[in-house]
């Protein structure tokens, strides 16, 4: 049991777009658990029904977008390829409109989920223009003064007021506006149902190379940001490492008595020198995180394995040149 969860979260952890659709179905599904559980109680005022009904309606909707937009991660790669200094790697316009794209199409989900659900339900639209029917229209509203009328229609919501028990034309005008509600909510469902239709059926017709490429690159990019920042991690666990080991020489004795098993000179792994890769300071490693955001490296690998062959020594880094001489990096030496 313990393997298959173990290898569902391996899979989803490296599947940024099942994440994603994860992530777009838990906010659907939340939006429709906050709707049932809300308690929608309109005011049954007539300045106030209006902003009630629209705010429960859309306000919602808003925050949920802007959850799905937090939650994900793809937003923050798109606007950090979208800020970065052109350096030395070109930017892509289609990669960050594919993205975009795909971006607002989840976050969009649960939104439009909400609002579905009120229209279809027809309390939110019933309270935001209860007050905004014609009175004339319906018999129980005659032989009432313009204000009357209005108290009244801002009463409809409200079945349990005492104005409104005796009225004969409240459920006439809960049925029109809920009639209403309902034949906006299904349009709109029709509407996004024929969309995505015809966005599945009609995206063969068009040049399928160029989508193939930005769903490849903008991927790419979402997975060069998560190996960088592992690789990081690694270096940065190595690297402290290294400074508790040399705090600690000092008091190497004492700490013997105490049976603590610290490595003896010499003895540190063969492996951390090649992970350190000479970056072996602080101002070393700033410089090399300020070159990645100011000129990460042209995607072309053929570059790297011509520039650095297997078994031939590499030529140093930028950040290892300093007062004038050259760094050059040992297979096995401590650092």
């Amino acid at each position: 049991m313990m393997d298959r969860f173990r290898m569902i979260f391996q899979y989803f952890q490296s599947n940024s777009e099942s994440v994603m659709n994860g992530i777009c179905g838990l906010l659907a599904l939340a939006s429709v658990k906050m709707y049932i559980c809300f308690d929608f109680s309109c005011p049954c005022l007539p300045r106030y029904n209006m902003a009630y009904g629209l705010g429960i309606m859309f306000i919602p909707p808003i925050a949920l977008f802007l959850c799905g937009l937090i939650l994900n991660r793809q937003s923050l790669v798109m606007l950090e390829e979208w800020r970065r200094p052109q350096g030395r790697r070109k930017k892509d316009l289609a990669v960050m409109r594919y993205m975009c794209s795909s971006i607002m199409q989840r976050a969009m989900v649960a939104p439009v989920i909400w609002i579905i659900i009120t229209l279809l339900d027809g309390k939110c639209l019933i309270c935001a223009f209860s007050s905004s029917v014609d009175p004339e229209t319906f018999v129980g509203f005659a032989n009432t003064s313009p204000l009357q009328v209005q108290q009244l229609l801002a009463k409809v919501p409200c079945k349990d007021d005492e104005l409104m028990r005796n009225n004969t034309s409240r459920k006439a005008v809960t049925r029109y506006l809920r009639c209403w509600s309902q034949a906006l909510g299904w349009s709109i469902l029709l509407i996004l149902i024929v969309a995505a239709f015809l966005a599945r059926w009609l995206r063969p017709c068009f040049n399928q190379a160029t989508l193939l490429q930005a769903r490849h690159w903008s991927n790419y990019i979402d997975i060069e940001q998560k190996i960088f920042e592992e690789t990081c991690c690694e270096h940065s666990r190595l690297f402290a490492h290294k400074c508790i080991l040399h705090f600690f020489k000092s008091i190497r004795e004492e700490i013997k008595m105490h049976s603590f098993d610290l490595p003896r000179e010499g003895e540190e792994a063969e492996g951390e020198e090649d992970l350190l890769q000479g970056i072996t300071d602080q101002d070393q490693v700033n410089k090399l995180l300020k070159m990645w955001y100011y000129e990460k490296p042209p995607l072309d690998v053929s570059q790297a394995t011509q520039r650095h062959p297997l078994g031939r020594e590499r030529s140093p880094p930028p950040w290892a040149e300093s007062s004038g001489t050259r760094y050059k990096f040992p297979r096995h030496t401590n650092v």
